[in-house]
């Protein structure tokens, strides 16, 4: 099962915390409190983060301070990031507010900022919206992987400032969650509908990916650009997929033609794997590679480069 390292359990809490406390210092004794409560943030995430994280569902809500805190530590870190960013950005407060404050939880937030990044003149921000938050507030596969998502961007892609630029800007993100709710759609036989999401995933992202296609959780698409995933392809938890990665057929097969990429592997850029193939858990596979075997488990294969002696 995905989890991010204890190390990473640990850095959230830590980070909040001591900024809460340069925070705690600033604020003078007449002023408002603070959005956390410093006494309990910090115990509260190293208690709850990794057990919701994991998908276990959150304990009751803190009693003394029941406002101050969702029960979701993403989320609240997500919001808490927003209201810094405000501060130091006074001229992005509004679209802050709109995307990240104004929203109760992570999948609301979510669903507004992929609604407007899809929308056109004929496929309403306000449509994709009610098509968003109906999938995603009902299935907690997709609400434990959004999380394990950001965690892995903000985890594996040192461009990662924070969890909520991989939220508000991050297209690898988005374009994976898009396909989160078109692969849920697929299941259910909303074919239609879910060959939409993935026609505008391939026109605003440049992200091809087949509803059909299984995708794990913990996942970093790392810029995304020109990453093509076909129809039967499954991808194992914990995958990082750089920008222009093909996963595909070779045109000479039918049925289950795609390849399948194991727990942990390490897709550079520009790699090609083509066939109805494994790419063992582990595996490394260096950028621009063309791979149309097996690749055992925790196998790194370089590109090799071969030069033509032939006379023109």
């Amino acid at each position: 099962m995905a989890c991010v390292s204890d190390e990473s359990w640990v850095a959230l809490p830590k980070m909040l915390s001591e900024r809460l406390a340069l925070r705690e210092e600033d604020r003078h004794d007449d002023e408002q409190p603070s959005f956390f409560g410093s006494e309990s943030t910090a115990y509260r995430l190293e208690k709850v983060f990794p057990v919701y994280a994991l998908g276990i569902p959150k304990p009751d809500s803190d009693p003394a301070n029941p406002a101050s805190f969702s029960g979701d530590p993403i989320w609240d870190a997500v919001r808490e990031e927003a209201k810094l960013e405000a501060e130091k950005e006074p001229i992005l407060s509004s679209f802050l507010y709109a995307s990240i404050l104004a929203h109760d939880c992570l999948e609301q937030a979510l669903g507004f900022v992929l609604a407007n990044r899809l929308q056109n003149p004929t496929l309403l921000a306000t449509q994709l919206m009610d098509i968003f938050y109906d999938v995603m507030m009902h299935d907690r596969d997709i609400q434990r992987s959004v999380r394990l998502d950001v965690q892995a961007f903000k985890d594996r892609d040192p461009a990662c400032l924070s969890y909520c630029s991989a939220l508000l800007y991050l297209k690898g993100y988005h374009s994976l969650q898009v396909h989160r709710v078109a692969h849920s759609l697929w299941s259910k036989g909303r074919k239609v509908l879910a060959l939409a999401l993935q026609s505008r995933i391939s026109e605003v992202f440049g992200v091809d990916i087949h509803p059909a296609a299984k995708i794990g959780e913990g996942i970093l698409l790392d810029h995304g650009t020109g990453v093509v995933i076909g129809e039967t392809a499954v991808v194992g938890n914990r995958v990082s997929l750089m920008h222009g990665v093909t996963l595909g057929g070779t045109g000479k097969e039918i049925g289950d033609r795609h390849p399948k990429v194991g727990d942990g592997a390490l897709i550079g850029a520009s790699a090609t794997i083509l066939g109805n193939i494994k790419i063992g858990q582990g595996a490394m596979i260096a950028a621009g590679s063309l791979v149309l075997k097996d690749v055992p488990p925790r196998r790194c294969l370089k590109r090799v480069f071969r030069t033509c002696s032939c006379s023109m």
